[in-house]
């Protein structure tokens, strides 16, 4: 679909492809996860991001000179704990200025493998206070496996009255993928690092990353 975009970038083939391996510590894994996502975030804001000029100012020579920033200004960044988390610091580092950051707690039911929510700060929103809701939404999660998640997360997003979503992720089967593009086809951009084929019986991506976040946090076996 048009609103999925699959990084083509050397080097984020080649660290997912050591992102991938059982032997890669946690150490090594969220660095690797934070060095991918800012390769994907790189081209998610170069398409999703506009520029726009706000004034003047002197350089240390003297010299006037007209002062750019990014549009939109009304940001919020969207972690889906906890393994969203790892993310966080590659997106803000490229964005010229803080925006706030709300965050989604999910998890899969191990029967249905549907998302309950567990966790929502959006701030709450008062009729005609438009201010209070951003117009740019980033979600940041390592996977979209089954795409039950991420599309949980746009649609609480939807709620609460966003008018644009990007999503920036690591790695996606095809079927997720498309679920989370259908989602909201108009208001929703993917971004990821790679695309795998397909999720196994329990709803993870083969080959795929194995649970990230329990190896983000060494939580392995529990």
């Amino acid at each position: 679909m048009s609103n999925v975009h699959v990084s083509n970038h050397p080097c984020a083939k080649a660290k997912l492809s050591l992102l991938r391996s059982a032997s890669t510590n946690a150490k090594d894994t969220k660095n690797l996860v934070h060095e991918i996502a800012t390769i994907v975030a790189c081209d998610a804001f170069a398409s999703g991001l506009a520029v726009q000029q706000t004034g003047t100012d002197q350089s240390p020579l003297g010299y006037d000179y007209t002062t750019e920033d990014v549009s939109p200004k009304n940001i919020s960044l969207v972690p889906i704990l906890r393994s969203g988390l790892s993310m966080v610091d590659a997106v803000q580092a490229l964005l010229p200025s803080p925006v706030s950051v709300h965050h989604l707690g999910m998890y899969r039911e191990e029967s249905t493998l549907q998302p309950v929510e567990y966790y929502n700060n959006l701030p709450y929103h008062k009729a005609g206070d438009e201010d209070s809701v951003a117009e740019l939404a980033i979600i940041v999660d390592p996977i979209i496996a089954t795409g039950s998640t991420v599309c949980a997360a746009i649609e609480t997003l939807r709620d609460w009255g966003v008018k644009r979503i990007i999503s920036i992720n690591i790695l996606a089967s095809e079927t997720g993928l498309q679920r989370a593009a259908e989602a909201w086809p108009e208001g929703v951009e993917l971004w990821v690092g790679g695309v795998d084929k397909e999720t196994d019986a329990r709803g993870m991506i083969e080959p795929g990353l194995g649970d990230i976040g329990d190896r983000l946090y060494l939580t392995m076996g529990k």
